[in-house]
């Protein structure tokens, strides 16, 4: 079973992706900002991340910078979510290593086609 990371300050947004994940097959475990998400990592590296932008204690970027420091054998896929929507923070996501970027408030078909793309490869970093 694939496992994948929720990482959201949002218990409400978390509690919706999750379910959204478990529909999917995917093991799911969840984090309330980059922190905890990184301790979560070193213990055991998810296939997937779902990060949000904006949260206490370490932000999605910052997270993304030490996630990366790591120097991960199989580094798990990373889907920005986040409210952000400009050109410019989804470029700077891209740049930090993000692999895929998806606009909250997303539904289980968006979530799904932005996972198919980051597992086959085939991303491109377009807001969902």
């Amino acid at each position: 079973m694939k496992k994948c990371l929720v990482v959201d300050d949002s218990k409400v947004i978390r509690k919706v992706a999750c379910h959204m994940l478990e529909t999917l097959d995917f093991s799911v475990q969840e984090a309330d900002h980059g922190g905890e998400a990184l301790e979560r990592v070193k213990g055991d590296v998810p296939d997937v991340i779902l990060l949000d932008w904006n949260m206490p204690v370490m932000d999605g970027m910052q997270f993304l910078e030490a996630m990366k420091a790591l120097a991960l054998a199989k580094p798990p896929k990373v889907i920005f979510c986040t409210t952000e929507n400009d050109v410019g923070h989804i470029r700077k996501a891209m740049a930090a290593g993000a692999d895929e970027y998806i606009m909250k408030p997303f539904d289980r078909e968006t979530l799904q086609s932005k996972i198919e793309l980051v597992q086959s490869g085939a991303t491109h970093g377009q807001p969902g």
